[in-house]
Protein backbone atom coordinates (compact mmCIF):
# COMPACT_ATOMS: atom_id res chain seq x y z
CA UNK A 1 0.00 0.00 0.00
CA UNK A 2 1.34 3.34 -1.09
CA UNK A 3 0.48 6.52 0.24
CA UNK A 4 -2.18 7.57 -2.24
CA UNK A 5 -4.30 4.06 -1.11
CA UNK A 6 -3.00 5.21 2.71
CA UNK A 7 -4.57 8.78 2.43
CA UNK A 8 -8.15 6.94 0.49
CA UNK A 9 -8.88 4.16 2.03
CA UNK A 10 -10.55 5.51 4.83
CA UNK A 11 -13.15 7.13 2.40
CA UNK A 12 -14.62 3.82 0.74
CA UNK A 13 -16.21 3.22 4.00
CA UNK A 14 -18.04 6.49 4.67
CA UNK A 15 -22.33 6.89 4.46
CA UNK A 16 -21.90 8.58 0.48
CA UNK A 17 -25.37 9.21 1.07
CA UNK A 18 -24.41 11.61 4.10
CA UNK A 19 -23.11 14.40 2.36
CA UNK A 20 -22.35 16.66 5.68
CA UNK A 21 -19.68 13.28 6.39
CA UNK A 22 -18.64 12.99 2.64
CA UNK A 23 -17.84 17.16 2.77
CA UNK A 24 -16.13 16.51 5.93
CA UNK A 25 -14.06 13.44 5.05
CA UNK A 26 -13.07 14.35 1.53
CA UNK A 27 -12.41 17.87 2.43
CA UNK A 28 -9.45 16.43 4.50
CA UNK A 29 -7.85 14.03 1.90
CA UNK A 30 -8.33 16.61 -0.40
CA UNK A 31 -6.52 19.18 1.80
CA UNK A 32 -3.65 16.46 2.18
CA UNK A 33 -3.45 15.61 -1.16
CA UNK A 34 -2.89 19.25 -2.33
CA UNK A 35 -0.63 19.75 0.50
CA UNK A 36 1.47 16.74 -0.38
CA UNK A 37 1.62 16.57 -4.34
CA UNK A 38 4.53 14.49 -4.28
CA UNK A 39 2.00 11.82 -3.85
CA UNK A 40 0.01 12.79 -6.77
CA UNK A 41 3.02 12.84 -8.46
CA UNK A 42 4.22 9.20 -7.76
CA UNK A 43 0.89 7.87 -8.61
CA UNK A 44 1.43 9.81 -11.77
CA UNK A 45 4.88 8.38 -12.42
CA UNK A 46 3.31 4.82 -11.20
CA UNK A 47 0.40 4.82 -13.51
CA UNK A 48 1.68 3.47 -16.71
CA UNK A 49 2.68 0.48 -14.48
CA UNK A 50 -0.71 0.24 -13.65
CA UNK A 51 -3.18 -0.68 -16.81
CA UNK A 52 -6.31 -1.03 -14.09
CA UNK A 53 -6.03 2.82 -13.55
CA UNK A 54 -4.65 3.82 -16.84
CA UNK A 55 -7.26 2.05 -19.21
CA UNK A 56 -9.93 4.24 -16.58
CA UNK A 57 -8.33 7.33 -17.97
CA UNK A 58 -10.58 9.16 -20.48
CA UNK A 59 -9.76 12.25 -23.37
CA UNK A 60 -12.61 14.20 -24.43
CA UNK A 61 -12.75 17.41 -26.84
CA UNK A 62 -13.03 19.40 -23.56
CA UNK A 63 -11.95 18.13 -20.78
CA UNK A 64 -9.37 15.09 -19.55
CA UNK A 65 -9.68 12.90 -16.37
CA UNK A 66 -6.92 10.79 -14.72
CA UNK A 67 -7.68 8.02 -12.88
CA UNK A 68 -5.46 8.04 -9.52
CA UNK A 69 -6.97 5.70 -7.42
CA UNK A 70 -10.24 2.93 -8.18
CA UNK A 71 -11.79 0.93 -5.66
CA UNK A 72 -14.14 -0.96 -7.34
CA UNK A 73 -16.06 -2.33 -4.11
CA UNK A 74 -17.02 -0.05 -3.01
CA UNK A 75 -16.70 1.66 -5.99
CA UNK A 76 -14.76 4.91 -4.78
CA UNK A 77 -12.47 6.65 -7.36
CA UNK A 78 -9.62 9.73 -7.24
CA UNK A 79 -8.96 11.61 -10.74
CA UNK A 80 -7.83 14.60 -11.68
CA UNK A 81 -9.82 17.05 -14.53
CA UNK A 82 -8.32 19.10 -16.71
CA UNK A 83 -10.65 21.69 -18.44
CA UNK A 84 -9.77 22.36 -21.73
CA UNK A 85 -10.69 25.57 -24.07
CA UNK A 86 -14.19 26.07 -24.76
CA UNK A 87 -15.02 23.85 -21.93
CA UNK A 88 -18.52 24.66 -20.80
CA UNK A 89 -21.28 22.39 -19.20
CA UNK A 90 -24.50 21.69 -19.29
CA UNK A 91 -26.78 21.23 -16.46
CA UNK A 92 -26.79 17.61 -15.10
CA UNK A 93 -27.06 15.48 -12.09
CA UNK A 94 -24.48 12.32 -11.48
CA UNK A 95 -24.69 8.71 -10.26
CA UNK A 96 -22.77 9.55 -7.43
CA UNK A 97 -22.00 11.98 -4.71
CA UNK A 98 -18.89 13.22 -5.07
CA UNK A 99 -16.08 15.84 -4.04
CA UNK A 100 -13.97 18.37 -5.38
CA UNK A 101 -10.91 20.55 -4.40
CA UNK A 102 -9.89 22.97 -7.11
CA UNK A 103 -5.72 22.83 -7.97
CA UNK A 104 -5.22 25.66 -10.33
CA UNK A 105 -7.49 28.25 -11.91
CA UNK A 106 -11.04 28.79 -11.25
CA UNK A 107 -14.77 27.98 -13.04
CA UNK A 108 -18.23 29.59 -12.09
CA UNK A 109 -20.50 26.84 -10.17
CA UNK A 110 -24.24 26.96 -10.66
CA UNK A 111 -26.45 25.56 -8.59
CA UNK A 112 -30.36 24.23 -9.71
CA UNK A 113 -31.44 22.39 -6.53
CA UNK A 114 -32.60 18.61 -6.49
CA UNK A 115 -35.08 19.11 -9.50
CA UNK A 116 -37.20 16.42 -10.15
CA UNK A 117 -36.02 15.64 -13.87
CA UNK A 118 -37.07 13.89 -16.60
CA UNK A 119 -36.27 13.65 -20.27
CA UNK A 120 -39.65 15.90 -20.97
CA UNK A 121 -37.91 18.94 -18.58
CA UNK A 122 -37.49 22.42 -19.81
CA UNK A 123 -34.45 23.28 -19.09
CA UNK A 124 -34.79 26.85 -19.84
CA UNK A 125 -37.11 27.05 -17.16
CA UNK A 126 -34.51 25.52 -14.59
CA UNK A 127 -33.63 28.00 -12.19
CA UNK A 128 -30.48 28.94 -10.57
CA UNK A 129 -30.45 28.79 -6.88
CA UNK A 130 -26.81 29.56 -6.33
CA UNK A 131 -24.20 30.80 -8.35
CA UNK A 132 -20.55 30.38 -6.97
CA UNK A 133 -17.09 31.01 -8.02
CA UNK A 134 -14.51 27.98 -7.13
CA UNK A 135 -11.07 29.08 -7.16
CA UNK A 136 -8.06 27.64 -6.26
CA UNK A 137 -7.94 25.89 -2.49
CA UNK A 138 -11.39 25.85 -2.65
CA UNK A 139 -13.56 22.60 -1.83
CA UNK A 140 -17.30 21.46 -1.95
CA UNK A 141 -19.60 18.36 -1.82
CA UNK A 142 -21.91 17.82 -3.75
CA UNK A 143 -25.22 14.96 -3.58
CA UNK A 144 -25.82 13.01 -6.72
CA UNK A 145 -29.58 13.96 -6.70
CA UNK A 146 -27.81 18.06 -7.38
CA UNK A 147 -28.29 19.47 -10.60
CA UNK A 148 -25.32 21.67 -11.31
CA UNK A 149 -23.23 23.25 -14.13
CA UNK A 150 -19.70 24.80 -14.30
CA UNK A 151 -17.74 26.94 -17.23
CA UNK A 152 -14.40 26.44 -16.43
CA UNK A 153 -11.57 29.14 -17.44
CA UNK A 154 -9.11 27.24 -19.49
CA UNK A 155 -6.60 24.53 -18.32
CA UNK A 156 -8.37 24.61 -14.83
CA UNK A 157 -7.47 21.78 -12.71
CA UNK A 158 -9.52 19.86 -10.02
CA UNK A 159 -9.09 16.62 -7.60
CA UNK A 160 -12.25 14.79 -7.59
CA UNK A 161 -13.23 12.27 -5.30
CA UNK A 162 -16.26 10.34 -6.63
CA UNK A 163 -18.35 7.48 -4.46
CA UNK A 164 -20.10 4.32 -5.54
CA UNK A 165 -22.61 4.73 -7.98
CA UNK A 166 -26.77 4.11 -7.04
CA UNK A 167 -27.73 4.42 -10.23
CA UNK A 168 -27.21 3.44 -14.06
CA UNK A 169 -27.97 6.86 -15.83
CA UNK A 170 -28.16 10.65 -14.98
CA UNK A 171 -30.17 13.30 -16.89
CA UNK A 172 -28.64 15.94 -19.14
CA UNK A 173 -29.87 19.26 -19.84
CA UNK A 174 -28.93 22.15 -22.68
CA UNK A 175 -30.14 25.63 -22.13
CA UNK A 176 -29.33 26.71 -25.47
CA UNK A 177 -31.44 23.60 -27.77
CA UNK A 178 -33.68 23.20 -24.87
CA UNK A 179 -32.85 18.94 -25.49
CA UNK A 180 -32.29 16.64 -22.47
CA UNK A 181 -31.19 13.45 -22.58
CA UNK A 182 -29.85 10.32 -20.56
CA UNK A 183 -26.17 8.96 -19.98
CA UNK A 184 -25.15 6.10 -18.32
CA UNK A 185 -22.05 4.38 -17.21
CA UNK A 186 -19.49 2.38 -18.65
CA UNK A 187 -21.57 -0.89 -18.25
CA UNK A 188 -23.92 0.33 -20.96
CA UNK A 189 -20.97 1.49 -23.49
CA UNK A 190 -20.49 -0.62 -26.12
CA UNK A 191 -16.94 -1.39 -26.95
CA UNK A 192 -16.61 1.27 -29.60
CA UNK A 193 -17.89 3.82 -27.30
CA UNK A 194 -15.39 2.79 -24.79
CA UNK A 195 -12.27 2.75 -26.91
CA UNK A 196 -13.13 6.42 -28.20
CA UNK A 197 -12.66 8.45 -24.96
CA UNK A 198 -10.08 5.90 -23.69
CA UNK A 199 -7.48 8.52 -23.00
CA UNK A 200 -3.73 7.41 -25.08
CA UNK A 201 -0.92 7.22 -23.31
CA UNK A 202 0.54 9.51 -25.64
CA UNK A 203 -2.05 12.09 -24.23
CA UNK A 204 -1.27 11.11 -21.06
CA UNK A 205 2.54 11.93 -21.54
CA UNK A 206 1.07 15.27 -22.78
CA UNK A 207 -1.07 16.14 -20.12
CA UNK A 208 1.38 15.51 -17.20
CA UNK A 209 4.01 17.43 -18.71
CA UNK A 210 1.15 20.14 -18.43
CA UNK A 211 0.57 19.86 -14.55
CA UNK A 212 4.71 19.30 -14.53
CA UNK A 213 4.86 22.73 -16.52
CA UNK A 214 1.86 24.42 -14.41
CA UNK A 215 3.51 23.26 -10.78
CA UNK A 216 0.39 21.46 -10.24
CA UNK A 217 2.86 18.75 -8.69
CA UNK A 218 4.76 20.70 -6.71
CA UNK A 219 8.93 20.70 -6.96
CA UNK A 220 11.13 18.08 -7.65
Amino acid sequence: MDDMDRVVEELCWIDWNDIDEVEEACSLVLKELASNPGTVRARLDDLPNRPELLNLCEHYDILDKIVLFSDDNPGVRVRLHIFLPGYFDRPHNHRWSYASRILRGHYRHYLFGNAELDEQVDPAKLPVLQAREEPVGTSYALHHSMVHAVVAEPFTVSLVVRGPAVKDRFLVMDRKTGESWWQYGAKEESAEEAKAKQMSRTRFAEVTGWLEEWGVLGTT
